[in-house]
């Protein structure tokens, strides 16, 4: 990614990717604060627009229509995005805890997650109910059930549980949509039957009279049978009870009762209400800590008391920029006072709506148009991207702070002086020993008996024995980052680097890391460092392989590459090599190719965040297993995918084999999303430098239009294995490398004799 030219002076940490935050993130995209970075950490790549939830599931929009793009929004504010499960706060040393990476220190941290469904206070709703919140991730559980009632025989009754304006919206919209599904099945749309329960007298109770009589009439025209002071007390399989003791048979349940605080909440020692949400001042900060804020409906404001509606947490979106910018630069932060009433437009499942403002109330199908008309508006703010310049004048620290804007300490003002001066060369260039020894003294490297000296006892060089009867195998590869999480790219850095390793049948032994870091204050180079490299050696641990030494230095863009050190039978013959293939042969490849035009579209914010996602999916996922397997199934030669491409590879390979080979285009196994990109002309920077293998292209004139051309030039970043495979043995080395989690793996083509031909490569589709 792109190296801002400010050093990192100040942290501000996002948890949740809610509407709050996605405002926060348009905001600091627009006007970034120098010297302020910002990390995103969310378990979700794309958030749900609630006021275009509903319509999304009668049918009226597509997932894109309704989803903000968080990676995408990411890269347009300059933020780093990490996905992952926050799990709890470290105050004392402010620092985010996660599930599955190591901790995130802030400077100063907002929330902005939503609210959690409190089925435990029912018996058996956890188990066997559909809950609604948190709406991230709804998507999975709604499109679960619009299944299961398609394929379900005969009458499915439907029951929601809540009948405030969100389980009313939500129940007119699913039924609208399954009975057209029901229809378009040839089936009869009265198999569907729904239960609304409510535990308060009316439906809609915070509204005025007319709008819910209205939509006592609604519901009564739908046929939904309408239960109130109905209270549900229990659940079970296929059944729940009220309090008064009625029991309904229900086939699914649906659940949009109020929802409270997450559980981690508890034990971080911000004062929360008796429902679990955070207690927050006007000015959006924890009453606890003024370093932690909180918006959405996570807050619970101790001045204003507010209903849990989407619409406050839109408008506590300018406010909460605003005072992040202001708790960095050490200014007076500003209240925000809510208005007391708002506009409400609740739709009907069938492109009418109501619209509900105090006393006010109409209905119409226009209604329903100017809500798409206002919804479609909002959700183009964060959908119409334009690429920011990020080259900004340089702004000299001071102890007040940077230009005026970011407050530093003393000794935090030295430091960043240092960081934005003239940078020394050579061993200048080093990052410095404190820094070093702190981040690497929190790691732990696997340790091996054939290592003499390494990270545990460290001198001027490693030394590790190469046992006997072994041959020693040597391997080198670097490159700068490509994404915006230290620790994922670690990770993926690692595991590229491992390849070489496993496409010739080796064991990985030793891995010496060199690193570049972009310069700025200690505390902010040592934690990139750390998250780095943990990233890396969960990997390099992973496969055995002891991580013995490095160099780390300061460079404008963060970087990493190993020189890998592996082991194998010293017999030539047992050495899996490019130079093997032959006639009859098939070509197997064992993960999807694309990362190269992904990339590239997602430094222009012109990649879907999921495309994104999937890619590092498959980039962290190794190769050693699949190695091993197509060893055991005979595999003649192997590589592994990188730089090259599929075709630069396969050159490699035809060539000292004295073989040809053909490519079947049609049985690519692609990343989602390449195409779409390589036929919208984006494509890698090293793409250039790979056509020009197309010489090696026998029916290149014949082939150059098909969509999925361009992609054999495309240049991976830890990409699969490309092996050659005896024919006999093909189809059960495809389904043992699926069983092992290769899931895209594929035959995509065959090896032919050598022909007259100077060109060793065809394609067909």
């Amino acid at each position: 990614m792109q190296a801002p030219e400010q050093p990192i002076l100040r942290d501000i940490v996002l948890v949740g990717g809610g509407h709050s935050h996605v405002g926060v993130l348009k905001s600091f995209g627009m006007q970034p604060v120098p010297g302020v970075r910002l990390t995103v950490i969310c378990t979700d790549m794309h958030t749900p627009y609630s006021g275009m939830l509903p319509g999304y599931v009668a049918g009226h929009y597509d997932y894109d229509e309704v989803h903000i793009d968080l990676s995408r929004l990411a890269v347009f504010a300059g933020a780093r995005l990490y996905r992952d499960e926050v799990i709890g706060l470290d105050r004392v040393n402010r620092k985010v805890l996660c599930r599955n990476r190591p901790p995130v220190p802030y400077d100063v941290l907002s929330i902005n997650i939503g609210s959690t469904p409190q089925l435990h206070g029912v018996p058996g709703a956890l188990e066997n109910a559909i809950a609604v919140k948190p709406i991230t991730r709804f998507n999975e559980r709604w499109l679960a059930l619009l299944e299961r009632v398609q394929r379900h025989p005969g009458t499915t009754t439907v029951a929601v549980v809540g009948a405030g304006a969100g389980g009313v919206e939500l129940l007119l919209a699913m039924q609208w949509r399954l009975r057209h599904a029901l229809h378009s099945l040839g089936r009869n749309p009265d198999e569907l039957v729904f239960h609304l329960f409510s535990s308060d007298p009316n439906i809609l109770p915070t509204h005025n009279l007319g709008v819910r009589r209205r939509f006592d009439a609604v519901l009564a025209e739908r046929q939904v049978r309408v239960h109130r002071n109905a209270a549900v007390t229990q659940v079970t399989p296929g059944r729940l009870q009220t309090a008064a003791g009625e029991v309904i048979d229900t086939d699914e349940i649906v659940w949009v009762t109020r929802a409270g605080g997450a559980a981690w909440l508890r034990d971080t020692g911000l004062a929360l209400d008796a429902d679990g949400f955070i207690q927050v001042t006007d000015t959006l900060q924890t009453v606890t800590d003024p370093a932690v804020f909180a918006a959405g409906d996570i807050a619970s404001m101790v001045n204003h008391p507010l209903e849990k509606a989407g619409v406050f947490a839109v408008r506590q979106g300018p406010p909460l920029a605003a005072n992040l910018r202001l708790s960095v630069q050490g200014g007076t932060l500003k209240p925000y006072h809510p208005q007391r009433s708002w506009l409400a437009l609740i739709s009907t499942g069938d492109q009418y709506a109501v619209a509900s403002r105090g006393w006010l109330g109409f209905a119409g199908a226009w209604v329903w148009r100017w809500k798409d008309w206002i919804d479609r508006r909002f959700m183009r703010k964060f959908q119409d991207l334009t690429p920011m310049d990020t080259h900004g004048t340089r702004a000299q620290p001071t102890s007040a702070g940077v230009a005026g804007t970011v407050q530093l300490t003393p000794e935090e003002s030295l430091q960043a002086i240092s960081a934005i001066a003239m940078r020394c060369g050579g061993c200048g260039a080093k990052v410095g020993a404190t820094v070093l020894s702190r981040a690497l003294s929190q790691l732990h490297p696997v340790q091996r008996e054939d290592v003499v000296i390494g990270l545990s006892d460290p001198d001027d060089a490693a030394v590790v024995r190469v046992p006997s009867g072994k041959a020693m195998v040597h391997s080198v590869d670097f490159f700068r980052s490509f994404i915006d999480d230290p620790y994922l790219f670690g990770k993926v850095a690692a595991n590229h680097a491992l390849g070489d390793i496993w496409a010739m049948g080796a064991q990985a032994q030793s891995a010496t890391a060199i690193a570049t870091v972009p310069s700025g204050l200690e505390s902010k180079v040592e934690d990139v460092l750390f998250q780095m490299m943990t990233g890396a050696l969960e990997v390099l641990n992973e496969a055995n392989c002891a991580l013995v030494g490095g160099h780390t230095g300061e460079g404008k863009e963060l970087a990493l590459g190993f020189a890998i050190n592996g082991l194998i039978d010293d017999d030539p013959a047992q050495i899996l090599r490019k130079n093997g293939m032959r006639p009859g042969d098939v070509l197997i490849l064992t993960k999807p190719i694309g990362t190269g035009t992904l990339f590239a579209a997602h430094a222009r914010l012109s990649a879907k965040g999921r495309w994104i996602d999937a890619a590092l999916q498959s980039m962290v996922v190794s190769n050693q297993k699949g190695a091993q397997c197509l060893r055991e199934f005979g595999a003649t030669a192997c590589t592994d995918l990188t730089g090259f491409g599929l075709l630069g590879h396969l050159v490699e390979m035809t060539r000292p084999s004295g073989v040809d080979a053909e490519i079947d285009l049609s049985a690519l196994p692609l990343l989602d999303g390449a195409q779409e990109c390589v036929a919208g002309g984006i494509v890698s920077s090293l793409q250039s430098a790979n056509v020009r293998l197309r010489r090696a292209l026998r029916n290149q004139e014949a082939m150059v239009n098909h969509p999925r051309y361009p992609l054999i030039f495309d240049p991976q970043t830890a990409g699969g294995l490309l092996a050659s495979v005896p024919a006999d043995k093909a189809q059960a080395c495809i389904a043992a490398l699926r069983e092992l989690g290769y899931s895209h793996t594929v035959a995509i083509g065959r090896v032919l004799p050598q022909g007259e031909a100077l060109e060793p490569i065809s394609l067909c589709a």
